[in-house]
């Protein structure tokens, strides 16, 4: 049987992504590339445990100015656990969301959250749809804990603690992007460090989020 990509080759192995079975070579190559694997996948779990992190140039890294240091994600673990786990819940739900959808949207949290510390309001939504999706979910999330934690008069949640836990996740999403168009490394790592809601997680058109 041959490569159900190149035609060419033998096939060697099944591939969820494309339904059919593919040759070593274009798994490898193709992978998060023109496929979208699936994350239960054994060839890419096997594939994570190889890549390598990219080398990000401190200079380049965005919001420096923004401290997060170890004493801040002790002291909000729990908002750090709770943003996390909403980002992972979201973007599993969000069909054909992937790492560079959660950057982009993890940009424009922060760009909004920025504007709040010079006492002014100014939500900035993404263009890519399903990015646009994703921030407006997040944003929903804030404002449910917000709620919650205001029935319960628990101390609110702080503007810039948000700010400071919205760098944090845009600097993991850097350190973990493994620069492939269909990625979701990222959102492997998410499924491995927080925990997931037990709800169901239907796949949600982007378009509708906006």
């Amino acid at each position: 049987m041959k490569c159900k990509i190149c035609e060419t080759r033998k096939a060697r192995r099944y591939c969820p992504g494309v339904s059919g079975e593919i040759c070593s070579l274009c798994c490898g190559t193709e992978r998060e590339v023109t496929i979208s694997c699936p994350l239960e996948c054994p060839y890419l779990a096997e594939a994570r445990l190889h890549e390598k992190p990219p080398v990000l140039n401190p200079d380049e890294v965005p919001n420096r100015d923004v401290p997060v240091t170890e004493q801040f994600l002790r002291e909000h673990e729990a908002l750090l656990v709770f943003l996390s786990s909403r980002l992972l819940e979201i973007s599993l739900a969000t069909a054909g969301a992937v790492d560079s959808d959660l950057r982009e949207a993890l940009q424009s949290l922060i760009r909004t959250y920025r504007t709040l510390q010079s006492g002014l309001y100014y939500e900035t939504r993404p263009t890519n749809l399903v990015a646009a999706g994703i921030h407006l979910r997040m944003q929903d999330a804030v404002e449910s804990l917000r709620k919650e934690l205001a029935g319960k008069n628990a101390t609110p949640v702080r503007d810039a603690e948000i700010l400071g836990t919205l760098v944090f996740l845009e600097r993991m999403e850097l350190n973990q992007n493994n620069g492939r168009p269909r990625g979701r490394a990222f959102v492997d790592y998410l499924r491995a460090y927080f925990p997931q809601s037990q709800e169901s997680l239907a796949p949600v058109s982007p378009l509708i989020q906006v």
